[in-house]
């Protein structure tokens, strides 16, 4: 069983939409998580559906559905304070030993992250590049083991098949729970899923077909 489990991503719903069913499952197994969460999101392009946010309400409401949803999962919220779609042109190093302080605090046992190059966002890339760059820093008897992971549509061929394979779909419930807190995102994002599967009349059981299963890559440090 794992001690501690730090879920490191740039985004409020990134932790709903890419690891809720095994952070869900962590939790069933009484394994306390850790979400250490970049931004706020406030550059986000959706503002609801029907339309209830603007851009300057957006970080304020992003902010509470973060809160909302980490409630739903029962976790820890850590907000590193980042400003949403500027994580790239940071200074990665200053980054990667702001999250290192974190896991030294924190001792966790594994850390879930994003995979550089292979995660869509310019965001995404960079703060998995960090939080792995953070455990690198780590003395290597005291690192945890990173899941990194892979989101984009190539990432199988060109990586292969990943380590972890997670059928969430016992835990799903709660993940679609945590995802419908995150209100002003969640239905512009699930109505992609629907439409990826129009024959499917369910929003939920569209959404369980392509979010079912949690993927993850284990990080080989070279020493």
């Amino acid at each position: 069983m794992e001690k501690h489990v730090v879920v490191i991503y740039p985004h409020p719903d990134d932790e709903s939409f890419g690891a809720a069913g095994t952070i869900a499952k962590f939790r069933e197994e009484g394994v306390p998580v850790t979400y250490l969460c970049g931004t706020l999101g406030e550059m986000g392009r959706n503002m609801g559906s029907p339309t209830f946010a603007n851009r300057e309400t957006l970080p304020e409401i992003r902010k509470r559905e973060l809160i909302k949803a980490c409630e739903v999962l029962d976790i820890k919220l850590e907000m590193l304070g980042y400003r949403d779609k500027t994580i790239e042109f940071e200074n990665r190093m200053q980054i990667a030993k702001h999250i290192k302080d974190y896991l030294e605090q924190i001792k966790p046992s594994l850390v879930i992250t994003h995979y550089p190059d292979y995660a869509v966002h310019p965001d995404h890339n960079a703060l998995g590049a960090a939080a792995i760059e953070a455990v690198r820093l780590m003395d290597s008897e005291n690192r945890p083991t990173v899941w990194a992971q892979a989101i984009s549509k190539d990432f199988p061929e060109v990586l292969g098949e990943p380590d972890i394979v997670n059928d969430i779909t016992a835990n799903f419930d709660k993940k679609f729970e945590a995802i419908l807190a995150h209100e002003s995102q969640a239905m512009g994002v699930l109505g992609q899923q629907r439409k990826r599967n129009p024959e499917i009349d369910s929003i939920k059981e569209a959404a369980k077909l392509n979010l079912g299963m949690e993927r993850f890559y284990i990080w080989r440090y070279e020493e």
